[in-house]
């Protein structure tokens, strides 16, 4: 195979004639959307005990099947929503996603059995779909160092799951959990309301643009690297629903006669969160400056051996180890990003990542239907090793990326 030929790109999200502070503020935006993104779909997973005795639920193992129906669209909104980025426009989709996932959010609060609360939580995971395959490539439309723009952006996301766990965690011990989504919800509409003062329009939409790939991929190549890149995210998802959904429930057990108090136990899950994502932020520097597939097969081989462990660690030795676990998992993510930005033209970026994004969050979406049974049935230390399979999974297809010179 011919060795990939690279073309600099000089590409902000917005227009290049917009002021330096207008970019900088609408990018901010865009930042803090991801973090909205995240920290939406993890409130439930992070309430769910306590919203499981107010609904009659024994355990909070029987009502968390109740959330899949968001992760579900999560991914298979992910199609549509990529498409209408580029043929319709990207801030319409934009304001779509602040507007839509905020309502949604207040649905939730406001609802009052399981079957409620799942339409409105399906409702909310469509409203999130359209943040990824629209949001980034948004981001990413003029930026010059990629890969430093993607683990920034990843920083943010993974902020928001640590916010959605401290926040949530002390709404819920002294407002009530309906509290946990209806503030969150009423911030996203403020800041869609500041998007659209914000963010001018755009001139023409991004499927009319004529921008290159970074880097020239012949066809057969990539059709390789789209096929690693979309198996990968399935099984790189799996374990971030897995542990993002279930690591509250997780310090929970793993704490029981230590520290008990949800709020703390909140403060500590958000902790662990805050400085694993600093992982995304270094990972992405490093995409800048190194080849992919050495630093992508590095990081995934660390995550069976962490996995392993934490699978049977009590205590603090378990804080510790799932922070490394989470360094992992979360330094996994801006690979897929970086692929797109590298190998597709700008004009098609927002079509490539929703149809990736609806096979492999559609399929990792299982996750969150799976825990709670998973875990009923044996242990979260059983859980823990089939994670550290799949991750072997991970390996095993991350071989199989084209080199790059």
């Amino acid at each position: 195979m011919a060795p990939p030929t690279v073309q600099a790109v000089a590409m902000s999200p917005l227009p290049a004639d917009a002021p330096p502070h207008t970019a900088r503020r609408v990018a901010l935006l865009l930042n803090l959307a991801h973090a909205i993104d995240h920290m939406f779909l993890l409130i439930f997973a992070t309430a769910v005990g306590t919203i499981a005795a107010e609904f009659g639920f024994a355990r909070w193992e029987d009502l968390m099947p109740y959330g899949v129906g968001a992760f579900v669209l999560f991914g298979l909104g992910s199609l549509p929503s990529g498409r209408l980025g580029d043929l319709w426009g990207r801030r319409r989709m934009m304001l779509l996603f602040f507007f839509g996932i905020g309502v949604a959010a207040l649905l939730a609060a406001a609802t009052r059995s399981a079957w409620q609360l799942a339409a409105a939580l399906t409702l909310l995971g469509a409203f999130a779909s359209i943040y990824h395959p629209v949001g980034i490539p948004m981001l990413l439309q003029r930026a010059q160092n990629p890969g430093a723009v993607i683990g920034v952006n990843g920083l943010a996301g993974n902020l928001g799951i640590a916010i959605a766990a401290l926040s949530t965690g002390f709404m819920v011990q002294w407002l009530g959990w309906r509290a946990a989504f209806a503030i969150p919800g009423l911030v996203a509409i403020g800041c869609g309301l500041l998007f659209a003062w914000l963010c001018p329009q755009e001139t023409e939409a991004p499927a009319k643009r004529t921008a290159k790939a970074r880097v020239t991929l012949a066809p057969a190549a990539m059709a390789r690297a789209f096929a690693v890149m979309t198996a990968a995210s399935v099984t790189g998802g799996l374990l971030f629903n897995f542990t993002t959904n279930g690591n509250a429930q997780l310090l929970g057990e793993r704490f029981r006669g230590v520290v008990e108090d949800p709020a703390l136990l909140g403060a500590m899950l958000a902790g662990v969160y805050a400085l694993a994502s600093l992982a995304q932020v270094v990972v992405g520097r490093l995409l800048d400056r190194v080849a992919l597939k050495p630093l992508y097969l590095g990081i995934v081989a660390l995550q069976i051996p962490l996995l392993a462990l934490a699978a049977v660690a009590q205590g603090w030795w378990m804080l510790g180890l799932l922070l490394a676990v989470m360094v992992v998992i979360f330094g996994s993510i801006p690979f897929t990003d970086a692929m797109i930005v590298r190998y597709v033209d700008d004009r098609m970026r927002s079509r490539v990542a929703g149809a990736r994004l609806t096979l492999s969050i559609g399929i990792s979406s299982l996750a969150v239907w799976l825990l709670g049974p998973l875990v009923k049935a044996s242990s979260f230390g059983a859980l823990f090793f089939g994670m550290a399979a799949v991750a072997a999974c991970t390996l095993a297809m991350v071989a199989l990326l084209p080199a790059e010179r």
